[in-house]
């Protein structure tokens, strides 16, 4: 597994691939450890050149679609989960409920909350966008500051729009 770190308005990010393609991004914390740990992974910035151009392109509001080859390991239902929340639109968010209809499971709101929470690509793959049923921010891996951050560079939700969590996080 190839990989670079470089800073983000976020933090810093770890982008790492394989000859296959881009298998994680990740925050300076996060919540699930990662399977195998990091300590066989190569240092080699070339080999994930074109993913942190493309995040950095996002970050300076240049970018609203990417354009990588992914290979999230999980899975059948999570690979679903998270290749579907590509198609969440950019600025937009769903709920985990509408997320779960898209997929055609409606009564799995809180297993597509499970997959979206294991989610190994995020921004890319962009869980972020998904919100609890009352527009509450809900669980991210890198945070709810940091989901809130997103949200408002893709001009998804004003400071004053966030709500506390509370309620059915999954209707």
């Amino acid at each position: 597994m190839w990989f670079d770190e470089f800073a983000t308005p976020i933090g810093k990010l770890v982008v790492a691939a394989d000859e296959e393609g881009i298998r994680h991004i990740l925050f300076p914390s996060n919540r699930h450890p990662l399977p195998g740990g990091r300590s066989a992974w190569l240092r080699s910035p070339p080999r994930v050149a074109q993913a942190r151009r493309q995040l950095e392109e996002y970050f300076a509001g240049e970018r609203h679609d990417f354009a990588l080859e992914l290979k999230p390991v999980g899975t059948p239902f999570q690979v679903l989960v998270w290749n579907t929340l590509a198609t969440i639109p950019y600025g937009e968010t769903w709920s985990y409920g509408q997320l779960a209809k898209h997929i055609g499971e409606p009564e799995s709101a809180r297993a597509v909350g499970a997959a979206n929470g294991r989610n190994p690509i995020p921004i890319v793959l962009p869980c972020h966008r998904v919100i609890g049923a009352d527009g509450s921010l809900t669980g991210f891996g890198g945070g709810l500051p940091t989901k809130a951050a997103l949200l408002r560079l893709e001009g998804a939700l004003a400071d004053e729009e966030r709500k506390p969590v509370t309620g059915d996080l999954f209707g």
